[in-house]
């Protein structure tokens, strides 16, 4: 199947690990030339050759961190001056968050508020002139499952998820004029390297079997009774940004091996 995706601009912000670097890798085997954005400078440079020697890419590495005004504006102002625009964005840098409401301060939910919901705020701001310029384009949302089913223990990811997921919604409706279409991901379990690091954590003191841990979660949520790949995530995102989802526009796809509950 031809994406007819070679030549494209697109922008992935937390870039270089996980989702981000797979949705990344996804798009420049596709031949789309790519902006890079995460805070970690060296890890980011690294992941950026890597890209663009397998692939034959040009692949621009931009760090910064895009839960601040100043960050966003460091990676609009990147991507003009490497490409004088783009022509996909893909708003993927996040975090879990462990708090109670009556616990958390302020401070955590601004700084959840500025990286999950403002950063794609910002960005829309920046880049939506450039998809203007160019006559289209495709802004993704990596929100989450519990957006819609949220986890006891993170209330403030699951608000600003929920908040990202809507500013999805609302963004679509006023930008498909110009013939950009946007969406939102909601991804159940994919096992990313935080997932790896919590569960060695959590299992250090009880004889270390994180494997097994990891199981009893994908057992206890996902019908599918496993972890899903970065990699298959990052398929459904290429799909998506692609002309072949010509007509999705202001949904959201839960990718999620059946997690999800309701209708």
């Amino acid at each position: 199947m031809d994406l007819k995706l070679r030549g494209k601009v697109a922008v992935v912000t937390g870039a270089s690990v996980g989702i981000g670097f797979a949705i990344a890798e996804g798009l420049a085997a596709e031949g789309v030339n790519l902006v890079l954005a995460a805070r970690q400078e060296g890890r980011l440079t690294l992941a950026a050759e890597k890209i663009a020697a397998a692939h034959g890419v040009k692949a621009v590495a931009v760090a910064c961190d895009v839960g601040a005004a100043e960050g966003t504006q460091k990676l609009i102002d990147g991507v003009e001056r490497a490409f004088g625009g783009c022509d996909i964005l893909v708003n993927n840098a996040g975090t879990g968050s462990n708090e109670t409401i009556l616990e958390a301060p302020d401070e955590k939910w601004q700084a959840y508020w500025d990286l999950h919901v403002m950063a794609a705020v910002r960005l829309a701001r920046g880049i939506v002139p450039f998809m203007q310029k160019r006559g289209g384009g495709v802004i993704l949302h990596n929100a989450s499952i519990c957006a819609a089913q949220p986890l006891w223990y993170e209330p403030i990811y699951n608000v600003t998820k929920s908040a990202l997921m809507m500013f999805s919604k609302t963004l679509a409706t006023e930008v498909v004029k110009d013939k950009i279409r946007v969406n939102c991901v909601n991804p159940g379990l994919i096992l990313t390297p935080d997932w790896i690091k919590t569960a060695k954590e959590l299992t250090a003191e009880t004889g270390g079997d994180w494997q097994g841990y990891l199981q009893g979660v994908a057992d206890e949520h996902a019908p599918i009774k496993r972890f899903g790949t970065p990699e298959e995530l990052a398929d459904f995102f290429v799909f998506l940004c692609s002309e072949r989802a010509s007509y999705s526009v202001g949904s959201t796809y839960f990718v999620d091996g059946g997690m999800l509950k309701t209708l």
